[in-house]
């Protein structure tokens, strides 16, 4: 094998590596993220029914976040709009979406990967048919 192509697979492997990385370290490390002290009890043995609406909703992302992608249920947030990576409160809007079943693990991993009490808050809201679940929103910044 000559000096190019050799050259262009150890590029590659070191790219694949940090990119690896880079994903293991974004969506399911718990380095970085240091959960606030206040946050509620996840109950261990329960399931927790999460609207998703972003990069939530793409099955890998949940895979990568949650180990699996897990099956989704369409969904409707009355109520609400999307604005970039939040909703805000709008009485004439919905917000189409995926309703997901967690487990208490999933729950936490999802509270990870959304860095609860540091960038997002986990609200509960009432779905377009009267279910209850779970959604992250931006916290307010004061």
């Amino acid at each position: 094998m000559g000096k190019p192509i050799r050259y262009i697979l150890a590029t590659l492997s070191a790219f694949m590596i940090m990119a690896v990385g880079y994903l293991w370290l974004t969506f399911a490390s718990p380095f970085g993220y240091n959960p606030p002290d206040n946050l509620p009890v996840i109950e261990e043995h329960a399931t927790y029914p999460v609207f998703v609406y972003g990069t939530l909703t793409k099955p890998w992302v949940r895979w990568l976040v949650m180990g699996r992608s897990g099956d989704v249920e369409l969904a409707e947030l009355p109520g609400f709009r999307k604005d970039k990576l939040d909703i805000q409160v709008d009485n004439g809007a919905v917000i189409k979406g995926q309703l997901i079943m967690v487990n208490a693990n999933e729950f936490r991993a999802l509270d990870r990967y959304e860095r609860l009490g540091v960038r997002y808050e986990r609200v509960e809201v009432t779905l377009q048919d009267g279910r209850s679940a779970w959604v992250y929103r931006l916290l307010k910044k004061e």
